[in-house]
């Protein structure tokens, strides 16, 4: 019964460790499914960075236009200072007219006070991208935070410009926490968790082998026979209730 519930834990704890695996891999399927529309994209064509001014203006969201955005493979959105980052913009066009993305844009900032923004990061400019009406794309855009930049909890928030009918607007695609981690530290999440998978089946073997050398032994003693110990016997004991002591007390008699 100990064994069982010892095989119960074990397999609770598997569970629990597996729990990031799993969360990286509704990730990737996530960005799977953003990778899928980029189909319905006509002309996408990436510029390189900071090729035009965009200028620090400001524009509201046009109707009907949906945005997200993924972290493929990073669903803790984890940052390395110094080192790109990849994320996935996805946009939905349910208006009437097409939309011509024009540029992806970042900036983090400290936590619950964006007016302080601690870096601008570089936009990535769109030439000939647009969605057509009642489609929807994906865009990727590649950032990287200063290799200055402290290790810690920060706000990002990414915006995407595009223009309907030559109007600019521009709609938020993500305004949330990231994680900025120095990058010698990383570890791939895979690789933890084979490690740790690893340890844990070699307990449970442990666990098993220990079992099976006390089931052994308990049989051992079970199977083991009792000596008994043996004593001296008179030769009066092996001959009682025969002739020969019939015989012989009687002559005891007579000598008396």
């Amino acid at each position: 019964m100990a064994s069982i519930n010892k095989f119960w834990i074990f397999c609770l704890a598997l569970l629990f460790l597996a729990s990031p695996l799993i969360q990286v891999a509704r990730c990737q399927s996530d960005s799977d499914e953003g990778a899928e529309t980029t189909e319905e994209v006509s002309g996408v064509g990436i510029v390189d960075q900071n090729t035009q001014d965009l200028g620090d203006e400001s524009y509201s969201s046009a109707p009907g236009i949906v945005t997200h955005c993924v972290f493929p493979k990073n669903g803790a959105k984890l940052v390395p200072a110094g080192e790109e980052t990849d994320l996935l913009v996805g946009v939905k066009n349910d208006g009437e007219a097409n939309l011509k993305v024009v540029a992806i844009r970042a900036s983090v900032h400290f936590p619950n006070n964006h007016h302080y923004v601690v870096q601008n990061l570089t936009a990535q400019i769109f030439n000939y991208a647009s969605v057509p009406a009642s489609a929807q794309g994906t865009f990727p855009y590649t950032f990287a935070v200063s290799q200055f930049l402290q290790p810690g909890v920060f706000d990002l928030v990414g915006t995407i410009m595009y223009e309907i009918d030559q109007h600019p607007y521009q709609s938020t695609f993500y305004n949330g926490t990231i994680e900025v981690v120095d990058a010698s530290s990383i570890l791939s999440m895979e690789s933890v968790f084979l490690v740790t998978l690893g340890i844990a089946l070699l307990v449970l073997f442990g666990l098993w082998i220990y079992g099976q050398v006390q089931n052994a032994s308990k049989k051992t003693k079970k199977g083991a026979k009792v000596e008994v110990g043996t004593r001296a016997t008179s030769m009066d004991e092996w001959l009682e209730g025969t002739a020969y002591t019939t015989s012989n007390n009687k002559s005891k008699k007579k000598d008396k």
